[in-house]
């Protein structure tokens, strides 16, 4: 698969930049919530400086402590939080204790936030314009005649097309891609020294975060500071200078990113890389397979990622390992052993919390492990959906009317994938809306099983529906918080004619073993899951009536890359059980790839290239899906990295 090369040594900040100052020292981070049920440690012992012009990104799964970590070196932890620290400086000053009024003049006006959820940070009330111009005005940044032309230059530098008209939209009137980047133009306004972004690029089409990376690397060139919190690693491989990777609390790896992501050294970092699908063959699997089961649970003061490391031992269960740095490490030749393999020089900086660092676990250096094959897509018969000429418009605020949808056409085969990828506003989710019957075409036709599916009322379209099912990107959006998981599943089992009683409960247990979730979670809520969690329950209320086709919006965008491999492994183990067809829409490059057999690469709401997959990466015939592979970023991979660390 072609993509940007990794990016192992940023570029020099210029000459004015002094790079051996350091702008912001923490040691001992701690971060505690109280809680009903006990106090909750969300960050321990967390340590680590950010000089000027200099990028330290933070990765880990949800849960890690990424962004609370994140909140805390903005005073931003809540008021159930209690905050402890050696050492929490910036520019010098402690801001260890520092109260409300000391937080409030710091913010935005020297260090700059981006947080992930643009549409919750965002004012609803407020134009985006008026968004953006808050820092300046508040700070007194500019003159009052200046601040208009700054929020245009701002909004046109995040990428934003048209910025005069949509500095007077309302965040609701704008797409999830462009509510990020008018966060970041706000963020960015009173030009910060140090600027902290939460997944600023997670809603963002590879070309657009492409722009937006770049950005925060001319700001990072230019003396800006940056910490970046990511689940993307490829995101991280092609920004910062260094990489913390967390887990349970606490850093768990640290050091240059080309020695954390080219020689990991922690067997958690290497599940993280393992788990990325750029550049792995279609259908290996990405998640660790089934034979690496948890073990025990760990002492509390032991090693966070013993429960899930096949290297764990009693004393990894027992006792926190001391921060390994540089030495001679043992070599990967004794996968998944005690015994040392051939030594391997560690750079200046580069620190493991592990008692076996540099040791590759054996479930990590075998082979590719395929999951199952999907079942051969059956195109010898009428195809299970066609799609013929189908457009659709809405009007704007200003009244005029936009094509979502051009004259798009494509068929999807029995047990097939086909992948839809387009940037932000391309018309992927109203094809699959139109796809769905949830939204009806202005003009052409969709057929379900050689019948009409789109034009029809509503009551002739019922018996059907089951057939077509839906995967969204936020399940929890879609579930009642109040229902149980059985209950949330139930209703859909209810669709396929089973009974209240045994027989619906049997079939609820059945769907959760199916995507691989265990019975007790049948009387929780969805509250009380995780995101991956979550997924898993939409996508067992999805397959309850059996259907046919599944329609993926998005599915996996809003996940950690360890979650996102278990769900991308789930649905290639789905197509092999149950021959069901996807309908795969995602700005993922990478995902779209490991999933789908076929292609449509959508822009301004035509289709502009279609194909087998394979091909069209290999040979993208159309401007544009050229422009898009080429922005695709890629790290390193952990079994490169095995099979180069004892050169």
């Amino acid at each position: 698969m072609t993509g940007r090369p990794l990016v192992t040594e940023p570029e020099a900040a210029p000459a004015g930049t002094v790079l051996g100052e350091t702008l912001l020292e923490v040691d001992g981070l701690d971060v505690t919530f109280r809680t009903p049920a006990g106090p909750v440690r969300a960050a321990r012992d967390v340590s680590f400086s950010v000089r000027r012009g200099e990028c330290l990104a933070i990765v880990g799964e949800s849960g890690s402590g990424k962004s609370v970590t994140l909140r805390a070196l903005v005073g931003l932890t809540g008021g159930s939080a209690v905050l402890g620290a050696r050492t929490l400086s910036f520019d010098g000053e402690d801001l260890s204790g520092a109260g409300e009024a000391r937080w409030r003049s710091v913010r935005g006006r020297r260090i700059g936030l981006v947080l992930q959820d643009a549409l919750v940070s965002l004012d609803p009330l407020r134009t985006v314009g008026a968004e953006v111009a808050e820092t300046p005005r508040v700070h007194r940044l500019l003159d009052r005649r200046a601040v208009p032309e700054r929020v245009r230059s701002l909004l046109a530098a995040v990428g934003i097309d048209d910025p005069d008209r949509r500095a007077r939209q309302y965040s609701h009137q704008l797409s999830g891609g462009l509510r990020q980047r008018a966060l970041i133009a706000s963020a960015i306004s009173a030009d910060p020294e140090l600027l902290l972004a939460d997944e600023p690029t997670t809603a963002l089409d590879v070309t657009v975060q492409a722009r937006v990376l770049d950005l925060l690397g001319g700001f990072r060139a230019d003396g800006t500071a940056i910490v970046l919190v990511s689940h993307d690693l490829a995101v991280v491989a092609g920004l910062a200078d260094q990489v913390a990777v967390m887990y349970g609390g606490r850093i768990v790896e640290h050091g240059p990113t080309a020695a954390v992501l080219g020689r990991p050294r922690h067997p958690y970092t290497r599940a993280l890389l393992a788990a990325v699908p750029v550049g792995r063959p279609r259908g290996s699997r990405l998640s660790a397979p089934a034979s690496v089961a948890p073990g025990p649970p760990a002492s509390p003061d032991a090693c966070p990622y013993a429960a899930r490391c096949p290297l764990a031992d009693d004393r990894c269960r027992t006792k926190l390992p001391p921060l390994s740095g540089p030495a001679v490490a043992a070599g990967p030749s004794a996968a998944g052993s005690s015994a040392p393999g051939s030594a391997v020089p560690v750079e200046a900086g580069h620190e493991t919390l592990c008692w076996y660092p540099g040791r590759v676990p054996a479930a990590l250096a075998e082979p590719v492990v395929p999951v199952p094959s999907a079942r051969e897509p059956d195109r010898s018969g009428r195809p299970l959906v066609e799609v013929a000429s189908i457009s659709k418009g809405f009007r704007d605020p200003g009244g005029e009317r936009r094509l979502a949808v051009d004259d798009v056409s494509f068929t999807l085969s029995p047990g097939e994938a086909l992948g839809v990828v387009g940037e932000s506003g391309s018309g992927k989710t109203t094809v699959a809306r139109i796809v769905l019957g949830l939204v009806e075409p202005d003009a052409g036709s969709v057929r379900l099983d050689g019948e009409a599916w789109s034009g029809r009322p509503e009551a002739e379209r019922r018996p059907r529906r089951r057939r077509v099912q839906a995967v969204y990107q936020d399940p929890f959006g879609s579930f009642d918080p109040r229902y149980t998981v059985e209950k949330i599943i139930g209703e859909a089992v209810a669709t396929a004619g089973v009974p209240r009683g045994p027989a619906r409960r049997e079939r609820v247990a059945e769907l959760l073993a199916a995507v691989g979730l265990p019975d007790d979670l049948a009387g929780r809520r969805p509250l009380e899951l995780s995101g991956g969690q979550r997924q898993r329950v939409a996508i067992a209320r999805a397959l309850a009536p059996s259907p046919d086709i599944l329609v993926c919006d998005e599915p996996v965008s809003a996940l950690d890359v360890s979650v996102q491999a278990q769900i991308l492994d789930l649905l290639l183990g789905l197509r092999h059980d149950t021959g069901v067809a996807l309908l795969f829409i995602s700005h993922d490059l990478g995902v779209v790839h490991h999933v789908s057999d076929r292609l449509l690469v959508m822009k301004d709401g035509r289709v502009v290239e279609s194909g087998p997959t394979e091909r069209i990466f290999a040979r993208p015939e159309h401007p544009y899906t050229r422009e898009l592979l080429a922005a695709v970023p890629r790290p390193p991979r952990a079994d490169e990295a095995a099979g180069t660390a004892g050169r």
